[in-house]
């Protein structure tokens, strides 16, 4: 899994590896491993040239909220966030003229409208239900608002980044 991290305020790549209780790291570049105990979220981590360190987590680690690594007695404070979960926001969010657009991720049918032109919604809110592979994704609000815009009706073909719904 690649991710990117900001650790004590600099942003840097990473990218995991899990294998039972061992994981691998990559930090820029430089790999690592770690035995992780998750009862105690506590581990010990080698670095390339077998150097061993004691490191525990304070809290459990959340997409993009911030939480506490430490690396023998030293904190870290550290978050990590996920870019194809930014990249579907983005898709999905915020525009310049502060509408939120509702996206196709892919083609497919859309088996159902859950709200109504005008109708007042909360993030995560379920708008539209489209099937594609023989699986159905529900298109969520990404934010609260009023749906300005219903674009597609029960049965309709869509394509990849078709609009199905605006909300303002």
């Amino acid at each position: 899994m690649k991710l990117r991290a900001i650790i004590a305020g600099t942003e840097t790549n990473v990218e995991i590896r899990r294998e039972g209780n061992r994981v691998a790291a990559s930090i820029n570049g430089r790999n690592y491993e770690l035995d992780v105990h998750q009862w105690a979220l506590q581990m010990l981590m080698r670095d390339a040239v077998d150097h061993v360190f004691n490191c525990r987590v304070e809290s459990a680690p959340s997409a993009s909220q911030p939480f506490d690594v430490f690396v023998g007695t030293t904190r870290y404070s550290m978050t990590l966030v996920d870019p194809k979960r930014l990249r579907a926001a983005a898709a999905a969010g915020g525009h310049a003229d502060g509408a939120a657009r509702i996206v196709a991720p892919m083609p497919g049918k859309v088996v159902r409208v859950l709200v109504e032109h005008g109708a007042q919604v909360e993030a995560g809110t379920g708008v539209v239900v489209v099937e594609a592979m023989k699986m159905q994704n529900e298109m969520k609000a990404p934010r609260a608002g009023t749906v300005s815009a219903i674009n597609v009706e029960v049965g309709a073909t869509v394509n990849g980044g078709d609009v199905l719904a605006v909300i303002e």
